[in-house]
């Protein structure tokens, strides 16, 4: 609303701010001068003549940033020049509501421009952007409360303090964004180009709370994810139903729509108006139909939407809130990426999920899921967490409890296939099984986990009660015993089952491939070796692939032959004869799941040692017959089954003093110490 108040001073900025256009400025000040030499009257009519253009601007979500707001000057002269300081009678100041500066006479006025507005600029390239009292903020619902702000000459955004404009324009210059990045376009808008998808983007994109479509470019590794996940599941059901419950730009259902094609019926929601009309916008960019619900438009045939006449896809773009969506349809795969925690969606989101369908929940509220905010931890996820070496672990086992819990409330169990922490999210993704027993089966692997706060040696509590001075029982440490006070804390619930699907990752791995995803490859490698804790690259890729599918118990369309197979010889029903049919999951064994958590080499070394290198120690720990990989949690966390005193007698074993003395050296050495 504060670019609408500069519409009749424009052509009178414009003498400051574009001097090649002076002599067409000064046959234009005349005319423009004619209203503000009138009384108070004349001001409140201007700004009632700006709120009724309010309408016509709605339309128009963005304004190009070539036009900068009227308190971004390079002199005093500038902000004088916007109302007639040299006539008679009295007149209103621009960047003040007539509530808060009523219309004064002109050296008052010019007190006021200097003292108040000028005085407290902040400069960035020549530009001064002076402090504005408009109601251009509309961060808080009560309209009666105006707050000074700046306006970034940048990305437009506004700002209330002034050292918060201060490392605002400092981030810009980090990222290279300078004002001239945005000046000479045209066009308002950001063309952005991610997995072949094309988005327009605000230039504000990067802050959540100056926009509605906001864009993070560091979750292209969760896109990706999420991405192949769909993928594994779109080639065990054709067509289903996916759902994109925060479309926001709505990159992400594009690229389902674009590359799966008619194997998905992707559905776009979102609660706010602006970013509905974006996502619409980006279909036709991407020559996507847009398919809306109860009144909204659809792409005509032969449209910007269409190649040739026929789109490449069909998307539904529909403005819902997210639960009241997941109420009233049924999907087989649904995403959620809220801003902060997710958990007020879970119950929805399993409501009306089909059989076998899977959830992916990108959760980025890291404060409480990494033991920043205890309080906030308790309200969202009910758990107890204290800051360990394995917290990022931690907070993903977190956020499996409270999905398992959700699950449990609509008769439904679930089985986890991902879970991932990198970067400023986790991630996890899970299969949906629906009944009781199921239900049952996942509540029992909720438990709470000991851990002591000397060693960090940590062991799942038992299913049964106990007191709690016997928790330290079950840890296999002797901080108990010889260290004061109590030594191990109850955190919990977590989850305890595995957090990766072996057989399912082998099938993202394709599908990661197939896409040209070469950015995840990696990371999707490193899940496979730590699900079956092993550090052999070649069992990635190779003749057992399906075989470790079926032990991991993933559902795969080519193995129906081989478990009709085994249903015949235990005498079981067949499952696998009717087409279409799923195969019935198999359990599996426990000896090949993961351990749970891992240890940090750098946390447990010895002072005055040298350790060795961490893939030699993941050699040693091999030879000595633990199970051991690394972990994507952390790069130098390893994952075993070993004990803690274990790890560091492998450790200590192999490990060289730091200093040596040179007189239990050979003369060989001597030799090479004296050149």
């Amino acid at each position: 609303m504060a670019e609408l108040k500069e519409a009749d001073a424009e052509q009178l900025h414009q003498e400051d701010v574009d001097i090649k256009g002076g002599g067409v400025s000064d046959t234009l000040v005349p005319e423009e001068r004619q209203p503000a030499e009138d009384d108070a009257s004349s001001a409140s009519s201007t700004v009632g003549k700006t709120e009724a253009l309010a309408g016509d601007n709605d339309a128009k979500p963005s304004t190009t940033t070539s036009d900068r707001h009227i308190s971004i000057q390079t002199k005093l002269e500038g902000l004088e020049v916007l109302t007639d300081l040299n006539g008679a009678g009295r007149k209103a100041c621009p960047l003040c509501p007539e509530e808060k500066f009523k219309a004064c006479y002109s050296h008052k006025l010019r007190r006021h421009l200097q003292n108040l507005h000028w005085k407290v600029y902040v400069e960035f390239e020549g530009q001064k952007m002076c402090i504005c009292h408009l109601p251009c903020r509309q961060l808080r619902p009560s309209p009666s409360r105006l707050v000074a702000h700046y306006h970034c000459v940048v990305c437009s955004v506004t700002i209330a303090r002034k050292t918060d404009m201060i490392s605002h324009l400092k981030r810009h210059v980090n990222k290279g964004e300078t004002e001239a990045s945005y000046s000479g376009s045209s066009d308002a808008y950001e063309i952005m180009k991610e997995l072949g998808t094309n988005v327009q983007l605000m230039p504000n994109h990067t802050t959540p709370q100056k926009t509605d479509t906001y864009f993070n470019r560091k979750m292209k590794t969760n896109r990706q994810l999420v991405f192949c996940s769909l993928a594994v599941l779109a080639e065990e059901r054709n067509p289903l139903e996916s759902l994109d419950a925060f479309g926001a730009t709505g990159i992400m259902g594009l690229q389902w729509a674009k590359h799966l094609r008619n194997a998905v019926k992707v559905t776009i929601t979102d609660i706010n108006e602006v970013c509905v009309k974006m996502i619409r916008e980006n279909c036709n960019l991407n020559h996507i139909r847009v398919e809306g619900s109860r009144g909204s438009s659809r792409v005509p045939d032969g449209g910007a939407g269409d190649v040739d006449g026929v789109p490449i896809a069909t998307v539904e773009v529909a403005k819902m809130d997210a639960n009241v969506i997941m109420h009233l349809r049924s999907f087989d795969y649904i995403h959620l990426d809220p801003f902060g925690t997710a958990v007020n969606y879970l119950d929805s989101a399993f409501r009306n999920i089909r059989n076998l369908g899977i959830i992916s929940v990108t959760s980025t509220d890291t404060g409480s899921l990494y033991s920043k905010s205890l309080n906030v931890t308790m309200r969202h996820y009910g758990s107890n967490i204290v800051r360990t070496e394995y917290y990022k672990e931690l907070a993903a086992r977190m956020v499996l409890a409270t999905v398992a819990r959700a699950a449990a409330r609509c008769n439904k169990g679930i089985e986890v296939l991902l879970a991932v922490a990198v970067e400023h999210f986790v991630l996890v993704v899970v299969r949906v099984l629906r009944g009781p027993t199921q239900a049952d089966e996942s509540a029992k692997r909720i438990r709470q986990l000991i851990h002591c706060q000397w060693c960090e040696e940590r062991v799942f509590l038992k299913q049964g009660s106990m007191v709690e001075e016997n928790l330290y029982r079950q840890l296999p440490c002797n901080c108990h015993g010889s260290m004061p006070g109590k030594t191990a804390v109850e955190l919990g619930p977590l989850w305890s089952g595995p957090l990766f699907n072996s057989g399912f990752l082998r099938r993202m791995l394709f599908a990661a491939v197939q896409h040209s995803m070469e950015d995840i490859q990696p990371l999707v490698k490193t899940l496979i070796c730590e699900s079956e804790c092993t550090t052999l690259k070649s069992s990635v890729h190779g003749p057992t692939a399906l075989i470790n599918q079926v032990e991991c118990g993933v559902v795969i369309k080519v193995q129906k032959v081989e478990e009709s197979g085994t249903a015949d010889h235990s005498g079981k029903r067949k499952t696998g004869d009717e087409p279409g049919n799923v195969v019935k999951k198999l359990k599996s064994d426990g000896s090949l799941e993961h351990p749970a958590f891992y240890y940090g080499i750098h946390r447990h070394s010895i002072r005055g040692m040298n350790m060795p290198k961490l893939n030699r120690f993941l050699q040693y720990l091999t030879e000595a017959g633990f199970r051991v990989s690394r972990t994507h949690f952390d790069p130098t966390g390893v994952r075993t089954d070993a004990t803690l005193d274990q790890f560091k007698s492998v450790l200590t074993k192999y490990s060289v003093p730091t200093y040596t003395n040179t007189t239990h050296l050979q003369p060989s050495e001597h030799s090479t110490v004296t050149l």
